[in-house]
């Protein structure tokens, strides 16, 4: 996990940015992250209890909550665009990843930061632990499947490939939007 969490970091850093929406932000980890580094963030969750628990981090900051319950395809520019635009391990849960790619190029002005399982090494390393067997690895919820390269393919028609990290076992990318 550290690898992530300084792949993020530095990534985060490389935007300039002091303004993020986190969509899909769980229990507000990422978000709290970089407000404790001085970044004004937002951003929302389909579950509740998510919300829930990323506001009362918010609470504990004496900050004002600021996570909502919404779903991906219901933001709108008004609602959620800001000079970067998060969502990490959220992908590989949607359906429809074409629809997902569209809202957050609306969203993301100029940076997006995304990431996904790196495949077939997730599932690899989930067998290898004994997880998931009778799904070959498959972690529960996950219907999309990336390795870099093809996760790479699909951002860069419609965003600029700022920079592609791998932290074992995601792949982690900064794009621009200005295509």
């Amino acid at each position: 996990m550290q690898g992530f969490l300084t792949a993020f970091d530095e990534l985060t850093a490389r935007t300039g940015a002091k303004r993020s929406y986190e969509v899909g932000c769980g229990e507000g980890h990422l978000s709290m992250r970089l407000h404790d580094r001085g970044w004004q963030v937002r951003g929302s969750d389909l579950e509740d209890v998510s919300v829930a628990e990323a506001n009362e981090q918010c609470v504990q900051r004496n900050i004002d909550p600021r996570f909502q319950t919404v779903s991906l395809f219901d933001l709108t520019t008004q609602d959620a665009a800001e000079e970067l635009v998060i969502c990490c391990e959220v992908l590989e849960h949607v359906p429809d990843t074409a629809k997902a790619i569209s809202v957050l190029k609306s969203l993301a002005s100029p940076y997006l930061l995304v990431s996904v399982p790196r495949e077939p090494i997730w599932r690899i390393l989930n067998v290898a632990r004994g997880k998931y067997l009778k799904d070959l690895g498959n972690t529960p919820g996950h219907i999309q499947h990336w390795s870099s390269a093809s996760f790479v393919s699909m951002l860069k028609s419609s965003f600029t490939i700022v920079e592609v990290r791998k932290p074992l076992p995601w792949t982690m990318i900064l794009c621009r939007n200005d295509k």
